[in-house]
């Protein structure tokens, strides 16, 4: 079964499983639990995505039900049966199911698959590395547009693709944080505000807005500390900030990274942006010190490696104090 939550031993696989993550990431040859989790909740989406609205919101939550608890029982089974059959091989598996829960290395990518082409000035290159990391409409936008989309997208992803992930797996090991990655997948799949899912991902938006509460505030308090020993960096006023401005995010979770990340940099983040032709506009976020630029993508990511080095600090240090070794 799963390693005991809240242990030294489940602390020490969560640090390996980072360790796994920086080195390999995901790579493509390998099975991937969120690809699974993608494919089961788009037949389900096919099958039950169909009649009155209270119909599809009931559905909605039995489909979030069922796909978050399959992967929880699942990989609880699979991690009981490897370590019935080996206590070594139940460490193993706990260790692959919770670097496959991270994306440390994968948000690092693909950040700078962006950043490279747009320092060179290939606007092309730099719009097309971005459309496949937002859903904003990127064909007509410049350095600056590119720059903040990326950078808004490392901050939100640090807590769905590393803290919140990392959070669950202390408190209910690999199953508990795969489940939460079921969660997101949900959200990301069918928690959209269009007529085809405002009904059936309305259980799937809630209850991902229910799981990333906690991370997303930690996430936003340990990108500060950890941005007190980087060089560079605008830590002054940014709480202060970042509690003004991150309730007038669209999203309950998002704005407050994202706020964190703007007052940090100096840039002004948020304002308005396209999807599919049509107009969004997002409430300005921290203070535009400096112009958006390609280099705040670089800064950025390393505000991302030092929020989740804080984050797993500050969880180290809990579960220290709990068992009475500090």
């Amino acid at each position: 079964m799963s390693v005991e939550p809240l242990s030294l031993a489940l602390l020490a696989l969560l640090l390996g499983a980072i360790a796994l993550d920086l080195l390999i990431g995901d790579p493509r040859w390998l099975p991937h639990p969120v690809v699974a989790m993608g494919r089961l909740i788009e037949v389900l989406e096919r099958r039950w995505n169909r009649g009155a609205h209270r119909n599809r919101r009931l559905k909605g939550f039995l489909l979030t039900g069922c796909v978050v608890g399959l992967v929880h029982v699942l990989a609880w089974s699979v991690l009981t049966l490897l370590a019935w059959l080996h206590p070594w091989l139940g460490l193993i598996g706990e260790l692959l199911l919770l670097a496959s829960a991270l994306a440390i290395k994968g948000l690092r990518d693909a950040a700078c698959a962006v950043a490279g082409p747009l320092a060179q000035g290939d606007l092309d290159a730099a719009r097309g590395a971005v459309s496949m990391i937002v859903g904003r409409d990127s064909e007509a936008l410049d350095e600056a547009g590119i720059t903040r989309a990326t950078v808004e997208t490392v901050a939100e992803n640090t807590v769905d693709g590393i803290t919140a992930p990392l959070f669950w797996a202390l408190l209910g090991g690999a199953p508990l944080a795969l489940a939460y990655k079921a969660v997101n997948t949900l959200d990301s799949m069918v928690g959209h505000r269009s007529e085809r899912y405002a009904d059936f991902g309305y259980a799937s938006a809630r209850l991902d807005d229910l799981a990333n509460w906690v991370p997303a505030r930690l996430t936003a308090l340990a990108m500060w500390l950890a941005a007190l020993v980087l060089p560079g960096t605008r830590g002054r006023g940014a709480l202060a900030g970042t509690r003004r401005d991150a309730p007038r995010h669209p999203s309950p979770n998002a704005g407050w990274p994202e706020a964190m990340m703007a007052y940090l940099l100096g840039v002004q983040l948020g304002g308005v942006n396209h999807y599919a032709g049509q107009v969004s506009e997002r409430a300005l976020m921290g203070e535009p010190h400096e112009p958006l630029r390609v280099a705040h993508i670089e800064r950025a990511i390393c505000h991302m490696h030092g929020a989740w080095s804080a984050f797993f600090l500050l969880m180290a240090i809990f579960v220290l104090a709990g068992r009475g070794l500090m």
